[in-house]
C-alpha cells in the first residue's frame, strides 16, 4: 500500500494507543482551534490503517489538530495515510513530537521508553538496562538522536517512568528537579508513597543530597516511614524563608508555564504593581 492523501472522517480516527504526549484543553488549544476555524488544517495529519478494520485509522502525528478540529466542529480532516506497522509508527510518533517547544519530563520519559521498546521489537540491541555504555550498540544513541540527548541522558529519562504518578507530577511542575527525581526513581513503590506523604504533610521536596541518601538506604536496608520523616525534617543547607503560592492558583494566568516560568511571571507582575503604586502615590502628592 502506497502513502495516500485523503480526507478522513474524525469519527474514524483513533488516538495512538498509550502514546506519551498529553493533549490538554488549555489556552494553547483554544488558539489552535481558532486558527483551524479560520484557516483549516494547513498540514495534514499522519495516520496508519488499523489492523483488522476496513476504514478505521490510528493517529501517528496530529492528536492536537484532531482535538482542535473536534472543538471547531469540523467533521473531516486531511490526512496522509502511511503503511507502517505499530513499531515503525511508534518511532515516527515519538520523533515527530520531540521538537515541541513545551514538552514535559514525563512526556519525554515515556516517549523514549516507547521508542526503545519499538526498536527492540525491530531487532535493535539495547544497553539501557545498564549504566555502562556498550560500544557495539547504537540503540541508545538512536533513541535520543532526534533531540540530541546522549545515551546516559536517555537512560536517565527512562528511569523517570519508575516514579509513581504523584511524584512524577511534582517533576512536571518543576517542584522536583530532574536529577533528584532520577535518584528517587530507585525507591520501590511503597517507599515512594511514604515519601509522598511526608512531602504533602510538610509542603517540601527532597534535595539532591537527600534523594541520593534515600536511594542508598533503599538499596542497602530499605526505607521506613520513620527514616523518611527524619531525613525530610532536616534543615537544608540552603534553606531560607520562602513565600509559596500553589501552582494551581497561577495556572489560569500562565497555563503552560513550569515552576521557574511561573516564578518569573509573578515577580514581573509584582514589579509592574510596584511601579503602579509609585505612580499612584506621585499623583496623590500633587
Amino acid at each position: 500500500m502506497k502513502n495516500t492523501k485523503m480526507n478522513i472522517s474524525i469519527e474514524k480516527l483513533h488516538a495512538f494507543e498509550n502514546h506519551p504526549y498529553k493533549v490538554q484543553d488549555n489556552e494553547e488549544m483554544e488558539r489552535l482551534t481558532e486558527s483551524i476555524k479560520q484557516n483549516g488544517i494547513v498540514s495534514p495529519i499522519i495516520v496508519r490503517p488499523l489492523e483488522n478494520t476496513t476504514d478505521e485509522y490510528e493517529i501517528i502525528s496530529g492528536h492536537r489538530r484532531v482535538m482542535a478540529s473536534r472543538k471547531a466542529g469540523i467533521t473531516e480532516v486531511p490526512a496522509l495515510v502511511v503503511s507502517l506497522d505499530r513499531d515503525a509508527a511508534a518511532i515516527v510518533l515519538v520523533d515527530s513530537n520531540l521538537h515541541r517547544e513545551h514538552i514535559l519530563p514525563s512526556e519525554k520519559a515515556f516517549a523514549y521508553k516507547m521508542k526503545l521498546e519499538a526498536m527492540k521489537h525491530q531487532g535493535w540491541r539495547s544497553d539501557l538496562t545498564s549504566p555502562q555504555v556498550v560500544a557495539k550498540s547504537r540503540t541508545t544513541e538512536m533513541v535520543g538522536a532526534e533531540s540530541g540527548d546522549s545515551h546516559e541522558q536517555v537512560r536517565r529519562y527512562i528511569r523517570l517512568t519508575n516514579l509513581i504518578p504523584e511524584i512524577l507530577q511534582y517533576v512536571d511542575e518543576g517542584r522536583i528537579s530532574f536529577t533528584p527525581a532520577v535518584e528517587l526513581s530507585y525507591l520501590n513503590e511503597q517507599e515512594q508513597y511514604d515519601l509522598l506523604e511526608q512531602m504533602e504533610l510538610n509542603d517540601c521536596t527532597p534535595s539532591l543530597s537527600q534523594a541520593c541518601r534515600f536511594k542508598k538506604m533503599s538499596q542497602e536496608q530499605g526505607l521506613t516511614p520513620e527514616v523518611i520523616a527524619a531525613v525530610m525534617s532536616e534543615e537544608k543547607a540552603n534553606q531560607r524563608e520562602m513565600f509559596k503560592v500553589p501552582m494551581e492558583r497561577i495556572r489560569k494566568y500562565v497555563p503552560n508555564a513550569n515552576a521557574k516560568q511561573a516564578e518569573d511571571f509573578v515577580l514581573k507582575a509584582c514589579e509592574h504593581y510596584r511601579k503602579f503604586l509609585i505612580r499612584q502615590r506621585n499623583r496623590d502628592e500633587r
